[in-house]
């Protein structure tokens, strides 16, 4: 039955996959699923957790496909929010279809791929009904890259959102390349960070959450705490024989946010980006 009952926040998961083995996968793909992540199986571990609501993000692998994505949403219309890969030249009646479905945002998954040039006018009329609509652009790509990706797209007015941290590498520390400009365009209040993804910082599980603690300080003096938000990663693809569920949340734990920050984090800026 459709969640129809408004529920209270408890905690928002801004960050999570559903998807099944036996859906049609994209043919350029990075990855593939032996397994299902149904859900079911998500819900759970949100009331597991004491989390209330959830955000499902178009995993790569299932391109442009989102209607697996789309039937979770209107199963929990109360509970879930989407973010979807799309192609740019889809039609304004698609978007508004997804948007009263619980649709608020697009995902560009740039890792491995050659970076679009924002500035060419072929993206004008696709972030022209972003923009419209109020989505938010989700961009997921290499640290160095994402300074020039965010500089085309700040002048479109919309919202953008930095997957895992931008992508540094924890062996390099603070200093590397991007990171400084980064923190530089967070200043701005157009750019919000995912506080999500520890453990694909590329150092051990001791330095990744050493360099996640101290970019977090850094986050915070230069996005601020109303655009920071957190996501589980579920079901942590690559990573599924070393990372569960509750591995995520002792990494959360482990941050030592200070009580305002974790609320900040949780409840109040995810609430506001994600429009529960």
């Amino acid at each position: 039955m459709p969640d129809t009952c408004t529920k209270p926040i408890t905690g928002i998961d801004c960050h999570a996959h559903v998807f099944s083995r036996e859906l049609e996968l994209a043919a350029v793909r990075r990855y593939t699923p032996d397994y299902d992540a149904t859900l079911a199986q998500y819900l759970s571990h949100l009331h597991a957790h004491g989390l209330s609501h959830g955000v499902l993000v178009q995993p790569s692998f299932l391109g442009t496909d989102n209607r697996y994505l789309l039937a979770a949403l209107r199963q929990a219309p109360e509970q879930l929010r989407g973010v979807v890969v799309l192609e740019r030249d889809v039609s304004r009646a698609v978007l508004d279809d997804m948007a009263r479905l619980g649709v608020v945002g697009v995902r560009l998954n740039l890792m491995g791929k050659a970076l679009p040039d924002f500035r060419d006018v072929a993206w004008n009329g696709f972030l022209g009904h972003l923009a419209e609509l109020d989505w938010h652009v989700e961009l997921h790509a290499n640290l160095a890259d994402l300074p020039g990706l965010i500089g085309q797209l700040l002048p479109f007015g919309i919202r953008l959102v930095v997957d895992h941290f931008g992508r540094p590498d924890a062996r390099v520390g603070l200093d590397q390349p991007g990171f400084a400009q980064l923190m530089e365009l967070g200043r701005g209040g157009q750019v919000w960070m995912k506080v999500s993804g520890i453990y694909r910082l590329g150092a051990t599980a001791p330095q990744n959450l050493e360099f996640a603690r101290a970019s977090l300080t850094l986050l915070e003096q230069s996005f601020g705490p109303e655009r920071l938000v957190w996501g589980s990663d579920w079901p942590h693809t690559q990573h599924e024989e070393s990372v569960g569920f509750d591995t995520v949340m002792g990494q959360l734990r482990a941050l030592q946010c200070s009580a305002s920050l974790m609320h900040a984090l949780m409840v109040q800026a995810p609430q506001a980006l994600f429009r529960f």
